[in-house]
């Protein structure tokens, strides 16, 4: 009988602690006078329409084409919390600069169709939904750009069932993960609930995925950003299935080693992650890319800089 009892025993405790780990956090919400580097003021209402595709599971998503001179195509991926929109300067900046067709996506579970906002059916959804997007497109292989939690999802995107589709990559700013030497101590933007994560993933470990739609990262969206026209679109929390979907997998350095020729951009005041530390993690795990850190620029500054469009050209060979 006690050959029965202790196996039985062990697995009330596994479950036991998994469920109070996720039980003893739940989301409150995160707003910190420290932030990221949002430009002051409202950015406007974009310039592009807001345009359709529907995805393999019939949902729809949206995203913005920014018609280029047929130099090439670039799919241009948003970071953490945000949405397309909010990327349709740099944009239209490569465009105009390199001729490049450039697609802004607004990720699943983003932006104005949002629906549900924050989460999406299974890890792996945002990957095939970039699939689907290049098919709706009528392209084979394009450009993957992405920034942030954006430059992960591209990372994560190399590795994965659909990495033949990626030309070549440009990374601005990339979440590699949360234990990776890049990452912070005491993020100004984002709050993981790291017992929950611990408990879910012990769930996950077992095939128990029912309460991957459950919170486990909160954004700090100051209400001076929340105010403003693009920042109603904003997203202030993930599920774990869509977190998790959102950045590399957890051996990060095997995605990088399925990285194409890439250019790694970051600023050297970014508030987010390390800069520094991107080229001695990346370079031990792939020889294709180049890494560049642009003086005096933090985390959201980078997006607008004409160092930055000047830096995508000279990788993409766009004639001076």
């Amino acid at each position: 009988m006690k050959f029965i009892l202790i196996p039985a025993i062990s697995v009330g405790i596994f479950f036991a602690i998994a469920f109070v780990l996720i039980l003893s956090q739940p989301p409150k919400g995160f707003v910190s006078a420290e932030t990221l580097d949002f430009p002051e003021g409202d950015s406007g209402a974009p310039v592009s329409d807001l345009l359709t595709f529907t995805a393999r599971d019939g949902a729809t998503l949206g995203y913005r084409d920014i018609a280029g001179t047929g130099s090439g195509d670039m799919i241009l991926v948003h970071g953490s919390g945000w949405h397309g929109a909010a990327y349709e300067p740099l944009a239209q900046a490569i465009s105009q600069r390199c001729g490049y067709r450039v697609i802004v996506p607004d990720l699943r579970g983003h932006g104005p169709l949002a629906d549900p906002r924050g989460d999406i059916a299974y890890v792996g959804q945002l990957e095939d939904d970039l699939a689907d997007l290049l098919d709706h497109l009528g392209l084979d292989r394009a450009v993957f750009a992405g920034h942030s939690s954006g430059g992960g999802l591209v990372i994560r995107f190399a590795g994965g069932a659909h990495g033949a589709r990626m030309d070549r990559a440009v990374l601005i700013a990339p979440f590699l993960k949360y234990n990776a030497p890049t990452a912070t101590e005491g993020s100004v933007w984002a709050r993981p609930l790291t017992r929950r994560i611990v408990g879910l993933s012990m769930l996950n470990a077992v095939g128990i995925r029912a309460l991957n739609g459950l919170t486990v990262i909160e954004f700090n969206l100051p209400e001076t950003v929340r105010a403003t026209e693009q920042g109603q679109w904003a997203t202030a929390s993930y599920s774990h299935r869509l977190n998790t979907g959102y950045a590399p997998r957890s051996d990060y350095l095997a995605d990088v080693a399925a990285l194409p020729p890439f250019l790694l951009l970051a600023g050297s005041d970014d508030a987010a992650f390390r800069p520094f530390e991107y080229e001695p993690v990346m370079s031990g795990a792939s020889t294709n890319g180049r890494y560049e850190i642009l003086p005096g620029l933090g985390h959201l500054g980078i997006l607008d800089a004409a160092e930055t469009t000047e830096a995508i050209a000279d990788f993409l060979g766009c004639p001076k």
